[in-house]
């Protein structure tokens, strides 16, 4: 999955939750186990206390082989001995630690008498012995694994949160500067329009149908304005006229494209069909898939509008281009911030149409086919409004 600024935190809240999840599950499952290893360390030892009874009061007809063979295959479990006057006995798999073996066994009976309770050998009438036992080293590690293993994915968890803390930092920046250069871009077309038109005025000759193309032009630059201070906030939607939109935005974009390449649009019919939409952002959409498709045709081709109505009361754009395609495995990346081809671009056009058509329209856009040398089609659907009037 490729982190975004848009769906940072929602993966952010989403690792979180498998984080905790792993702990959870790791503490429950291994205190199961741990309580399992237990109850069967506490039967060896019943067995081996048994095993030792029987030795130490040579009952007759026992099997002393089998007696033995329990006594010797404890060798995990400290066990301990002692008589009725704490005096020990005997004892298993514990280490002596310091000179004085005695001091150190009467230490180790106290503690072994705080772990468990022990388990009384009657020797004879009023004969007893004690046997005290500890758990053993690999119960005592199993005890400890969830914290280790908590431990170990907290600190996996911090690294990838870094990760993609940085990566976030990392878009927000490309965002930005993306942003900066599409705001010189789109004031660039008007700008350079109108530098033209004061050419011809200062040469004394204007021609009267010009003027209403300056008008458009100084028009274009209010929208630009107007696009971009809507970015971040909520635009309002009105029922528009589809066919509106569509053609003039696309008249704009063929009026400023070389002659070679026809951009058109076709409808599948006649019958008005009202959107409730933002027209400035939405004109923004189909001149940025223009703009797009201009650069993939190169010298020659064409883009076409198609419009039709869904069964499911929806209306479909499909922007087809000639231009030369994109990889299947791209359909998706396309539409993330920083993706481009182009050699001086900056991959922010299809970042923004996604935005507008998804967020703010709440419709849907998504490459629909395209073929490696001869095209691409996105397609894109609205909800389809209600009639005026």
């Amino acid at each position: 999955m490729q982190i975004t600024f848009d769906n940072f935190r929602n993966v952010k809240y989403f690792f979180a939750i498998i984080a905790a999840g792993i702990v959870a599950l790791s503490v429950y499952f291994t205190d199961s186990l741990a309580t399992e290893m237990a109850e069967e360390e506490h039967q060896r030892i019943e067995l081996w206390a048994d095993a030792t009874r029987l030795l130490l009061n040579d009952i007759s007809g026992s099997d002393f082989n089998f007696i033995l063979k329990v006594l010797e295959d404890n060798n995990t479990i400290p066990v301990m001995i002692a008589g009725m006057d704490d005096e020990v006995i005997t004892y298993r798999n514990i280490e002596i630690k310091g000179s004085d073996t005695l001091a150190f066994l009467q230490k180790k009976l106290a503690e072994l008498k705080t772990v468990h309770p022990p388990i009384e050998m009657q020797l004879d009438v009023d004969f007893y012995q004690y046997l005290y036992y500890d758990d053993s080293i690999l119960l005592k590690k199993l005890a400890y694994y969830p914290f280790v293993q908590g431990g170990i994915i907290i600190v996996f968890f911090c690294v990838l949160f870094f990760f993609f803390a940085s990566a976030k930092k990392s878009e927000q920046n490309r965002v930005w500067v993306g942003l900066s250069k599409e705001t010189a871009h789109q004031l660039g077309t008007p700008i350079s329009s109108l530098m033209a038109w004061m050419e011809i005025i200062k040469g004394g000759s204007m021609p009267e149908e010009m003027i209403p193309e300056m008008e458009k032009d100084v028009n274009r630059l209010q929208v630009i304005a107007e696009r971009f201070s809507k970015i971040g906030s909520k635009p309002e939607l009105t029922p528009t006229l589809l066919r509106e939109v569509v053609d003039n935005t696309l008249s704009y974009m063929q009026k400023r494209t070389s002659s070679r390449i026809v951009i058109s649009s076709v409808y599948e019919t006649e019958e008005p069909i009202y959107v409730d939409m933002n027209p400035p952002l939405f004109a923004w959409v189909l001149e940025n898939l223009c703009k797009n498709a201009i650069d993939a045709i190169g010298k020659e081709g064409s883009i076409t509008a198609y419009v039709s109505l869904e069964n499911d009361n929806r209306v479909c754009i499909d922007v087809h281009d000639t231009g030369k395609g994109i990889p299947k495995s791209k359909y998706k990346t396309v539409f993330n911030p920083g993706y481009t081809t182009k050699k001086r671009g900056w991959g922010l056009g299809l970042s923004l149409v996604k935005r507008i058509v998804e967020e703010y329209h709440h419709g849907k856009i998504y490459v629909k086919k395209s073929e490696i040398g001869k095209g691409t089609v996105f397609r894109i659907l609205l909800d389809r409004g209600e009639t005026k009037g």
